[in-house]
């Protein structure tokens, strides 16, 4: 006999009426797939749509001793930015930048990625745009977008509302691996320009523009555009060029820092050793206008804007001190504005332990020391 419970009802309910439209949800793959097949290589194995994302893994067969290198990670809460000016199609520059650059930090070729986007009600033209703009940074970064999943969580999230995340994974040679074991005292910080805010520190950001009463169309002087598309800037996406720094013997490099939460002297403290701590000199550069508008907004101390936002640093090349010129000459072919921030020296124990930073992210390793004052 058939099961009565499952006969259709004229009142019953329907996935759909419970908030999933698994329509909408083809739709904006079809308006995707072109953008992320442009970022995928003969080693990407089986297209759009399969249950798992294929690479060929036969070019690592060339490496001697390969190490995979993974990295996750999300956009934070810039989204409610993107949002806000209903424009999504930058937002992927952001999540791919924070997950791509944690990697190329230990001198790993970022080979693909996977991403995750969680809304209240899909919109096919806006979950494309947002994979278009993650397939853009992919194709700039070298990296291809071999999957990603779609999740419509009605009652959870606002039907404007979403969330983005993502993983990577990448390769490199055991013996050409980076990071505080290369570090040496005498060695140079290079130091690799923003393209701005990034994609940390947007929780304090939007704090004080909500304190100072600014509406996102407002148009600052300061930075030549409204301020809801100075916030909305996408994050500089750096791991093709620290490829090729890393690449070139004469810039000598030792070590990456990725600049993201907790700015730059707690970022840089990560990747030395015990024993040596970095001099960052501030009058080497000019802080971005976008930071010192939010320092004045919000009246918001020095200390503070230091321990959570890049300002005007994005990366910092640790080289050796005759890889300096070079490497500096290198990132200006490749179009990234640099300059040396600062040096690496011994450990000095009659200077003290005041402004040094140090034990970050729970590493116990070297330190840092900010000096001077900006520009």
């Amino acid at each position: 006999m058939p099961d009565a419970s499952l006969e259709p009802r004229p009142d019953g309910l329907t996935y759909a009426a419970a908030g999933v439209d698994t329509e909408a949800g083809d739709k904006a793959v079809e308006l995707m797939k072109d953008a992320v097949r442009r970022t995928q290589g003969p080693q990407v194995l089986g297209g759009v749509g399969g249950f798992a994302g294929l690479y060929d893994l036969a070019e690592v067969a060339r490496y001697r001793k390969p190490l995979l290198a993974t990295s996750t990670d999300g956009v934070g809460t810039k989204v409610a930015i993107a949002q806000a000016l209903d424009t999504h199609d930058t937002i992927g520059f952001d999540l791919v930048g924070m997950v791509v650059d944690d990697i190329v930090v230990v001198g790993a070729k970022p080979l693909f990625m996977t991403d995750y986007i969680a809304c209240g009600k899909v919109v096919p033209e806006r979950i494309a745009d947002i994979v278009r703009g993650i397939a853009a940074a992919c194709e700039v970064a070298g990296t291809a977008l071999v999957g990603g999943e779609t999740a419509e969580h009605p009652g959870l999230l606002g039907v404007d509302e979403y969330d983005v995340a993502g993983a990577a994974t990448g390769v490199v040679e055991a013996d050409a691996l980076l990071g505080p074991d290369r570090v040496r005292d005498g060695d140079v910080l290079i130091a690799m320009a923003s393209s701005g805010l990034h994609s940390n520190g947007y929780s304090l950001v939007r704090a004080v523009v909500k304190h100072a009463g600014w509406g996102l169309e407002r148009h600052v002087d300061e930075f030549g555009r409204t301020l809801g598309e100075e916030l909305l800037e996408p994050t500089r996406v750096y791991a093709s060029d620290c490829l090729a720094l890393a690449h070139d013997d004469a810039a000598q490099v030792h070590a990456f820092t990725h600049v993201t939460g907790g700015g730059l002297a707690a970022n840089l403290a990560r990747v030395l050793p015990a024993g040596l701590v970095a001099t960052v000199d501030r009058a080497s550069w000019e802080v971005p206008p976008v930071f010192r508008v939010v320092r004045e907004l919000g009246a918001v101390p020095r200390t503070d804007l230091e321990n959570t936002l890049n300002l005007g640093v994005g990366m910092v090349a640790i080289v050796g001190a005759d890889g300096a010129d070079a490497a500096l000459a290198r990132c200006a072919a490749l179009g990234v504005p640099a300059w040396t921030l600062g040096t690496v020296a011994a450990e000095d124990p009659a200077a003290g332990q005041e402004g040094l930073v140090a034990g970050t992210k729970g590493v116990q390793a070297g330190a840092v020391r900010l000096v001077g004052d900006y520009r």
